[in-house]
């Protein structure tokens, strides 16, 4: 994002997904959610992106929420951490927007505790349930593991958006998701986009107003 967010090294060094999914956002939230936050990637380009962010970050490992906030005092940002698992949090708090790049990685977990093999469905259904009425939720994920995550957002949720990213292969990558809390059932899908796209990953834009292509 052209030098807006800074990220030490350290247990897990974030990917381009975190920069996709905070362009893919087309709201102005007062209070956000991220779960899974790791080293804080997602919702430190978000606040690149938008001010007066009230961030709520929750994990489960409490290494990778160490590092996460060394990333936000190194960019002189302020959240509430969170040492949880997304999927047994008890709370009734609500947000705006609620955003995750999900563990949807299928292997051998890594050391630093984070969720790997996850109920990808189970989760999206939680993060739902964190979002207020008529807030936003939105993730991506890896193409291969959307459905389930697209089943959830159709049961519970309305205005359903899609984009699906590209590398160098004809079938899609990674997918762009997002959906709004008690919204009519409608669900768009975009032209996709390259996934090494350098205006939002070194320039800093977003999806909606800054790239031609899809009109979201």
């Amino acid at each position: 994002m052209g030098g807006r967010v800074k990220m030490q090294h350290g247990p897990y060094n974030p990917t381009s997904d975190a920069v996709w999914l905070a362009a893919f956002v087309d709201t102005q939230p007062k209070t956000v959610l991220d779960v899974g936050t790791g080293t804080g990637a997602v919702a430190l380009c978000l606040m690149a992106r938008m001010d007066g962010i009230d961030m709520t970050a929750i994990d489960i490992s409490s290494e990778m929420l160490c590092a996460a906030q060394q990333n936000f005092e190194l960019n002189g940002k302020t959240a509430n951490f969170i040492n949880a698992d997304i999927l047994s949090w008890k709370t009734n708090k609500t947000f705006d927007l609620v955003v995750t790049n999900p563990p949807y990685f299928q292997g051998t977990p890594a050391t630093h505790n984070a969720h790997h093999n996850a109920n990808l469905g189970l989760w999206t259904r939680r993060c739902i349930a964190r979002t207020r009425p008529n807030g936003m939720f939105a993730t991506i994920v890896d193409a291969a593991a959307c459905a389930p995550v697209i089943a959830e957002m159709s049961h519970h949720c309305g205005d359903i958006k899609i984009l699906p990213l590209f590398s160098n292969k004809n079938t899609a990558e990674r997918v762009l998701l997002s959906c709004r809390v008690g919204r009519a059932s409608h669900t768009t899908i975009f032209s996709g986009l390259p996934m090494n796209c350098d205006e939002v990953l070194r320039d800093g834009c977003t999806i909606k107003d800054n790239i031609s292509g899809p009109r979201m």
